[in-house]
């Protein structure tokens, strides 16, 4: 009874191609919906509107609280089709006029409708807001059901075992494998590459281990850590190609070497961690001397990282990383996780985000050379069991940090800025009594099971699952750009990414006060990579990337006579090929100009050294962009003095108050990234760029005769307007046949 009123609900049973008749007999009834009409029957039905919702609720089969309002959502929209007949494909065709009649998109990939075929169902994705749907089930007598756009990964891991091999049967029918050299070389606790998504992409004789008693295959009973690693590894986001009806190319392989024994196997001692990861990585190139690896390194310890000291194990990663200067090799780690520290409870998960940013990403991904990998997430749909998580709360809001990652929030100023980027590492949910945390598959990633006599699917999370995620997207880069250095793969990844609202708002970081950049990137690195943006440049975005290399140092002369005495060699000034009359033509328009600089140090010896970050490091370079006023001639001059002062402040305007990220932020560590925003006029003028050398132990010490060594890097710049009606890549393509101008100072 509602303000004295019984109100009764019926149910009525309807053939679902019959909805839209139904409701047009209602509309006969009441023409006018905006005027509520009281005919001898209008307890049964108080408004046409009503009566469409209640169809559209009836054929959403997810939970209630996804169904789309007044936005646009991507929506899984499932039809009957005759499969029998093969008539599936002229239904579909039938649909698409129905969605294009409506205004609605469908989900593409490379200019193909996405389309998943089942036995009597066809499923795509669709954009549509509530009206849209009704309009369409009124339209269309195909439709079956609608749900919720993304299945989270706990749909599969949900499906008994023969579901879950149709699935795989499926994805082997799609796949695509491309002619590459390109391999992502996991040093984890093996591989079972029996699995059948896996047995394409990696053989016996790619199966290896330091040592012979731990055996090659993946342990199970200690998780199959190396196992699940290896999917993600393999095919990115896995959920994503399981939906799609597409080819997937599989443009690199995999290599496994375990360097973590089983779990009843006496623990490796800490000093032997550098050693076994040196070994490791002789062992696959051994085996694959003619192929590009990427390394991905996912086992961390707790011991070693004091506030982003480097440690023997650290050290040596950057050891070969930098590989006396030839061949240099990309490693991959990931940050570490909270649930990894054996002195935390997982009750001290409800301190999040406040105990992420207290613990300490782990040993050795302080490197200096690496790429680390640390978490955040997207995941915030539970879908699957959710009556029994009904009043559940996620952990971290979409966009937020992962619950899983660390940070290096409170290491000392000198280290570097650590994770450098982020990937998906899953969400956790809180329970109702506010006081537990719990993991849930829908907020974790699909990927490969060990035991997958079982079922071929299970779930990883955490910043294990980002480093595989980051080494997916390295080999995508390694085989686009076969002759990308290794400092310029890392250099693509991080220029690629950029943080989300989700992150500035919570850390509270003012966009204009470079001050709280500094948390922003001891939390996140430099944000969340695209690999579009990483691959390609487009008309109002394009990228420049110079591969260089730089005598930073050289022996002093005086009187004529060479001394004992390092002083700096080279600085190297680009003047860049510049639309300098398109850009003017565009006046006030925004402009984003970026530059990231990679390379890599050789590490040094010792840990007196390591207590100046001047002795850790072989060298360090910088990189400075003239002024709107500032002729060549003038730019030069103050560069030539900001390289013999060592890295002190610039004398003369530097221009500092241009970048968002700031010099003092960006200058930690061996890869620097910073953007500015400025009026399309404005950046016309900006066009000269310098390289220039920093102090190293390669200068102060003299007598070991590196004084006079060289070393590569790679120069990415880039610039990106929302307009979208200038040829400002077109324009840079045609100036550009002439090759880039580089003087050496």
């Amino acid at each position: 009874m509602v303000d004295g009123v019984t109100k009764t609900k019926a149910n009525i049973q309807l053939p679902v191609e019959q909805e839209d008749y139904f409701i047009s007999e209602i509309s006969k009834l009441f023409p006018n919906t905006e005027i509520k009409i009281t005919p001898a029957n209008s307890d049964l039905v108080n408004s046409i509107e009503d009566v469409s919702l209640a169809f559209l609720e009836g054929l959403w089969t997810d939970n209630p609280q996804l169904l789309p309002t007044d936005a646009v959502k991507w929506c899984e929209a499932w039809l009957n089709v005759n499969t029998k007949e093969n008539q599936e494909q002229i239904q579909i065709a039938q649909f698409l006029k129905t969605l294009e009649s409506i205004g609605i998109e469908a989900k593409q990939n490379k200019d193909q409708i996405q389309v998943v075929i089942f036995p009597e169902r066809a499923v795509l994705l669709i954009n549509a807001n509530r009206e849209q749907l009704i309009e369409l089930m009124l339209q269309s007598d195909l439709l079956a059901e609608f749900r919720a756009g993304q299945e989270p990964a706990g749909f599969w891991i949900n499906e008994s075992k023969i579901e879950q091999q149709n699935w795989v049967n499926n994805l082997l029918e799609r796949i695509e494998l491309v002619e590459s050299n390109i391999k992502v070389c996991l040093l984890d606790s093996g591989v079972n590459n029996n699995h059948q998504l896996l047995q394409p992409l990696i053989d016996d004789a790619n199966t290896l281990t330091v040592d012979n008693a731990w055996g090659t295959n993946d342990h199970a009973d200690g998780g199959g850590h190396g196992t699940l690693m290896a999917g993600l590894a393999a095919y990115g986001q896995m959920e994503q190609l399981l939906v799609s009806q597409s080819i997937v190319s599989l443009t690199h392989k995999l290599c496994s070497v375990k360097v973590l024994p089983r779990p009843n196997h006496e623990r490796t001692k800490e000093e032997h961690w550098g050693p076994i990861t040196n070994q490791a990585i002789s062992r696959a190139e051994i085996e694959n001397g003619n192929h590009t690896l990427i390394y991905c390194l996912s086992i961390t310890a707790i011991r070693g990282t004091d506030k982003g000291r480097p440690s023997s194990w650290s050290g040596e990663i950057d050891n070969l990383a930098y590989n006396d200067g030839e061949n240099q090799r990309l490693i991959v780690i990931s940050a570490g996780n909270i649930t990894n520290n054996e002195h935390l409870m997982l009750i001290d998960l409800m301190d999040y985000p406040t105990i992420n940013y207290e613990t300490s990403i782990q040993n050795p991904a302080q490197s200096w050379n690496a790429l680390v990998a640390g978490g955040y997430t997207k995941k915030s749909q539970i879908k699957n069991g959710i009556g029994n998580y009904q009043d559940y709360k996620l952990l971290a809001q979409e966009g937020e940090l992962s619950p899983h990652s660390t940070t290096s929030n409170f290491w000392e100023k000198k280290w570097p800025i650590k994770p450098d980027i982020v990937f998906e590492g899953g969400n956790m949910l809180v329970a109702p009594d506010g006081k537990n945390v719990t993991n849930h598959d829908d907020l974790d990633l699909l990927s490969t099971a060990a035991n997958f006599n079982q079922k071929p699917f299970e779930t990883i999370n955490a910043t294990s699952a980002a480093a595989a995620q980051a080494s997916w997207f390295a080999a995508k880069i390694a085989y686009e750009y076969p002759n990308a250095w290794a400092e310029t793969i890392r250099g693509l990844i991080v220029h690629s990414a950029n943080w989300n609202e989700a992150m500035f708002k919570q850390l509270n970081v003012r966009k204009t006060k470079k001050g709280d950049y500094i948390n922003l990137l001891r939390t996140f690195g430099y944000g969340v990579p695209d690999l579009d943006r990483a691959l390609y440049s487009q008309e109002s975005a394009l990228t420049y990337i110079a591969q260089e290399t730089i005598q930073p140092f050289n022996f002093k002369i005086k009187e004529g006579k060479i001394t004992s005495e390092g002083e700096t060699n080279e600085i190297h000034f680009f003047n860049l090929p510049w639309a300098s009359e398109l850009l003017l033509q565009m006046g006030e328009i925004p402009v984003k100009f970026k530059i990231t600089l990679s390379y890599f140090i050789e590490p040094g010896a010792g840990e007196i050294g390591w207590k100046d970050k001047y002795r850790y490091q072989s060298h360090g370079l910088r990189f400075e962009v003239n002024n709107v006023d500032e002729s060549e001639e003038v730019f030069r001059k103050r560069i030539n003095i900001a390289a013999r002062d060592e890295d002190e402040d610039f004398k003369g305007n530097s221009g500092a108050e241009r970048w968002k990220v700031g010099k003092d932020n960006r200058s930690n560590g061996s890869i620097h990234s910073d953007y500015m925003e400025m009026t399309a006029a404005e950046l016309s003028k900006c066009n000269h760029i310098a390289v220039y050398p920093v102090i190293g132990w390669w200068r102060e010490r003299n007598h070991l005769r590196k004084v006079e060594l060289q070393t590569r890097y790679s120069l990415i710049i880039s610039l990106e307007t929302p307009a979208q009606d200038v040829e400002l890549y077109t324009t840079v393509k045609n100036m550009i046949e002439v090759p880039v101008e580089i003087t050496i100072k």
